[in-house]
């Protein structure tokens, strides 16, 4: 009965009232530690709504230390030669490193739409019958879609220009000689007809100058060809200083002169900003 009635006595008793929930006051810590809390916070809500809470906080988020101690957080080679030359070569425009970090270019591919979901993005010139995208007749390696931009009977041209700075890449490190751009296109044809394919790609600076060009123009693709498909790839390594643009185009066309879409089949396009190797 003992034993009973205290199992009853428990049963009955109420469940405790939870605790009152304490707030922590994140403005008494020190900035040292302020600022190791804050780094763990993604870099868009950090420039959004972070900086908007108070002076101190503006005054963190617009400040370089946040910023390099989220650049440390990558332990990797590359991230550590990433946080060495941004130490190098600190940006004068406040915001600079905030928009680097929440956009993060190096290493993405700039190329906005390379494997064709329509013709977005691009300023295109269509010759013959234009510019269709289709799905590819062979793999790709590495792309982001199957699918491709395909060419007609005369020159067709597309092309994409890069603002490096939009990008979220600054002035003095694009200037700081430690920069190497790498650029590379896919191109193939139709096992049924050959093709003609060409690629330009220019170095510009903020008057418009080319400060440096690649193109390549292959030998064409002959006529029963097994669904043919190469690379074409470039490193410019240690980009020369005043670079701001990048301008990306490419062409083809088939050689049969038929009517329709039989010419070059291009994809999955790519310029990438990379640290260069010490």
């Amino acid at each position: 009965m003992g034993i009973l009635s205290s199992k009853r006595r428990q049963a009955a008793s109420p469940t405790p009232e939870p605790g009152p929930v304490v707030a922590l006051d994140l403005s008494r810590l020190p900035p040292e530690l302020l600022l190791v809390v804050l780094s763990h916070v993604p870099p868009r809500w950090l420039r959004a709504s972070c900086r908007r809470v108070c002076r101190g906080w503006r005054a963190l988020v617009d400040g370089q230390a946040l910023w390099l101690l989220i650049l440390a957080q990558d332990p990797s080679p590359a991230g550590r030669a990433l946080l060495a030359l941004a130490r190098s070569c600190l940006p004068a425009a406040p915001d600079a490193l905030g928009r680097f970090c929440e956009r993060r270019p190096i290493g993405r591919n700039l190329i906005r739409n390379p494997c064709g979901q329509g013709l977005r993005k691009w300023m295109v010139e269509h010759g013959g019958d234009g510019w269709v995208v289709e799905e590819n007749r062979r793999i790709v390696p590495g792309a982001p879609a199957q699918s491709c931009f395909v060419t007609s009977f005369r020159w067709c041209r597309k092309k994409q220009v890069l603002d490096l700075k939009e990008e979220g890449l600054w002035p003095e490190l694009l200037d700081s000689g430690q920069i190497d751009i790498y650029v590379s296109d896919w191109w193939g044809a139709r096992h049924d007809c050959g093709c003609q394919y060409r690629l330009i790609v220019q170095l510009i600076d903020a008057n418009q100058t080319v400060l440096d060009k690649f193109s390549a123009a292959p030998d064409p693709i002959e006529q029963w060809n097994n669904n043919a498909c190469f690379q074409v790839n470039h490193v410019f390594s240690k980009v020369k200083s005043g670079i701001r643009f990048v301008s990306f185009e490419h062409w083809g066309q088939d050689t049969q002169f038929w009517a329709g879409h039989y010419g070059a089949r291009v994809t999955n396009s790519v310029v990438t900003v990379q640290v260069h190797p010490s």
